[in-house]
């Protein structure tokens, strides 16, 4: 007997891909009012609020391309 395939019992891919997109927008300061960055790899944002929201966007795209495509090994 087959066992039916639960949405609970595997993660949606994208899940996986916001909490990659948590991830990284953590560490590279992105989507942050009046970031610096303590480590001098990038200058301060003065981003307008619009243009956060599309690179948010955009870095989830890229996010969800990862984890959906086929590991290259």
């Amino acid at each position: 007997m087959e066992q039916p395939v639960t949405n609970s019992s595997a993660r949606r891919t994208e899940d996986i891909a916001l909490d990659l997109l948590k991830f990284v927008a953590a560490q590279a300061n992105v989507g942050l009012k009046g970031s610096a960055s303590t480590t001098g790899f990038a200058a301060p944002s003065s981003a307008k609020p619009e243009d956060q929201v599309n690179n948010l966007l955009e870095l989830y795209a890229r996010c969800r391309e990862a984890v959906e495509s086929p590991s290259e090994k």
